[in-house]
């Protein structure tokens, strides 16, 4: 499994190419996504200089879109690169400093809901 998710990281950040339909970054003029439903929680332990992986399901319905649901802190963690990846969406960020961060993707109909679907957390704490 860890072979398989290198291998997607790499196609990722080799590629190069971003897949806007897929995720939808939380701009400031977005919509705010609001409550939260409970939602699994991934709990990660990394090194700065290194990079976080997120990987998320295509929604059967096209109408769904992963969105950022909170601001990531940037002293922490920065997005580098997004890809298709099979039959998910790989986004990836460089761990650029020490402390603790989260990663929120919620699953809205369309990008101007505020109403999330599902949630995914990726709580990272890292160390130097």
């Amino acid at each position: 499994m860890h072979t398989l998710l290198l291998t997607a990281l790499r196609r990722v950040l080799l590629a190069g190419a971003l897949s806007a339909s897929a995720v939808a970054p939380a701009l400031a003029d977005s919509t705010p996504i609001g409550k939260l439903p409970v939602g699994p929680v991934a709990r990660i332990t990394t090194q700065r200089g290194l990079f976080v992986a997120v990987a998320l399901p295509h929604p059967a319905d096209r109408s769904l879109v992963w969105r950022l649901a909170r601001t990531v802190d940037a002293r922490v963690l920065h997005e580098v690169s997004e890809g298709d990846v099979g039959k998910v969406v790989v986004i990836v960020f460089a761990v650029t400093g020490t402390g603790k961060a989260s990663i929120v993707y919620a699953l809205t109909r369309g990008d101007t809901s505020s109403k999330a679907l599902r949630a995914v957390t990726h709580a990272v704490t890292v160390s130097s």
